[in-house]
């Protein structure tokens, strides 16, 4: 499912696509990937492209948040979490300084 993810997120071209393991930190996922896309268009592009993927994987999602605004698309895969949003969103929350506070070690850049 790790390499279907990160494909989709690559056919879209999102942008500074980052993965960070939070095994240990929750029992709600083991990984957590951020993506930014470049417009609400490409923010719902891209996490439809991800839900599609994972379909035709034979992994349909548990649940997809924030399709109809899409500022910010949450893609639930089970042991992975995707989180597609604006750039701006994504600096608000910050969400890989929430998961990341305390690691010796920096989040994973994608290739991307």
């Amino acid at each position: 499912m790790h390499e279907v993810v990160k494909t989709a997120l690559d056919d879209l071209k999102a942008k500074d696509v980052r993965e960070i393991d939070v095994r240990g930190k929750t029992s709600v996922t083991d990984i957590v990937i951020v993506a930014s896309g470049t417009s609400t268009r490409h923010v719902k592009s891209i996490a439809d492209e991800v839900v599609r993927s994972a379909k035709k994987a034979g992994l349909p999602p548990l649940g997809v948040e924030g399709q109809r605004e899409a500022e910010w698309v949450l893609v639930d895969l089970g042991d992975i979490i995707v989180h597609v949003m604006l750039p701006r969103t994504r600096e608000f929350y910050g969400l890989e300084r929430l998961w990341t506070v305390g690691d010796d070690t920096p989040e994973t850049a994608l290739a991307g």
